[in-house]
């Protein structure tokens, strides 16, 4: 038996022990460790941690979304490694954070509205003794009626909206969910819910550092989420810039919205891009493009969420404007017909 420890950021660790060829996710959740995972196969990066002691490879034969450089700098998902030795990790997050369970929810359909060319929005309400907890930024699995898939969304509501809960949700050709949203939804439908899941969430230990939000598409909806949340956090607000973009003007959304937050909030800027015929006040660009110096303060938080081409260039161009890169959090959101 060799001895595993997770050192999470609130300054707290857990211990537990971890039999030969046993995956250290499997003994974590046996020990009751809190560990956030979801996939369980190394297709997702949730259970990702920073190996700082020990030796720990990825089961042979099982492959992983790591790059073999991430894997070098000492990354490893816990869901496809063993330990060959003692060994410490360090995730980055709290151990409350950690503790969070994925469960199964039942909501009936408030409505279905056309916000964009290709975007609506989803309104939910959880069926009457049920309840949801989720973290600002986390995502919930909804399965599409009859079909029995499951569709990955994050909430732009916030976790004292609920009951209701509100997605923004993006219209593909022929993809399952949009095909039921444009064709088949309709008020009082039922929906099966089950999260929530994902290390991408606001970190309330760095709520009071300048935050920057990067986001395209209905990756605005995690962001939108997390802005609420600061805004109805108590005591002094962050300053705060959303760097927010789609390709044309008729497929931005969630406007007045933003409008509206900077009304509430003083500290928030905005500034929304489009690639293609900008309107007045509107940014000729994508929204890394609309990043420039003097955005970045040495302890600068940084939320970004959208194509994976854009985080990479967020996270490129963040550090290069003084970003911390362990302040840089992010979440790829894969088009799935």
């Amino acid at each position: 038996m060799h001895h595993v420890k997770f050192n999470y950021v609130d300054g707290i660790s857990r211990s537990f022990e971890i039999a030969p060829g046993e995956l250290i996710l499997d003994a974590a959740i046996a020990a009751d460790v809190p560990v956030l995972y979801q996939c369980q196969s190394g297709s997702c990066s949730t259970c990702a941690a920073q190996l700082s002691s020990g030796d720990a490879p990825t089961r042979a034969g099982v492959s992983s979304t790591l790059l073999a450089s991430e894997v070098a700098a000492g990354t490893r998902l816990l869901c496809v490694c063993e330990a060959n030795s003692d060994c410490s990790f360090d995730l980055a997050y709290t151990s409350e954070a950690g503790s969070s369970v994925a469960h199964n929810v039942h909501a009936f359909i408030d409505s279905v509205e056309q916000i964009a060319s290709n975007a609506v929005r989803l309104t939910v309400e959880l069926a009457d003794g049920e309840w949801m907890e989720f973290r600002p930024g986390q995502f919930m699995q909804i399965e599409v009626p009859g079909l029995g898939v499951l569709r990955s969304y994050s909430p732009s509501s916030v976790g004292t909206d609920v009951p209701k809960m509100e997605f923004l949700i993006r219209i593909l050709p022929e993809g399952a969910m949009s095909d039921f949203l444009s064709k088949e939804a309709a008020p009082e439908q039922v929906l099966k819910l089950r999260g929530p899941y994902g290390s991408f969430f606001l970190r309330e230990e760095k709520r009071r550092a300048p935050h920057i939000f990067v986001a395209g598409g209905t990756g605005l909806a995690p962001i939108l989420s997390m802005i609420d949340t600061l805004r109805q956090s108590g005591g002094r607000k962050p300053p705060m810039l959303l760097s927010f973009g789609c390709a044309t003007p008729d497929a931005l959304f969630c406007l007045e919205d933003i409008a509206l937050r900077k009304q509430w909030l003083p500290t928030l800027e905005t500034r929304i891009c489009v690639d293609r015929d900008p309107q007045e006040g509107m940014h000729h660009g994508n929204p890394v493009s609309a990043l420039r110096e003097g955005d970045v303060k040495p302890d600068t938080v940084a939320y970004l969420c959208g194509p994976q081409v854009m985080i990479d260039a967020a996270t490129k161009r963040l550090i290069e404007l003084g970003a911390d890169p362990a302040n840089i959090y992010s979440e790829q959101f894969t088009p799935s017909n």
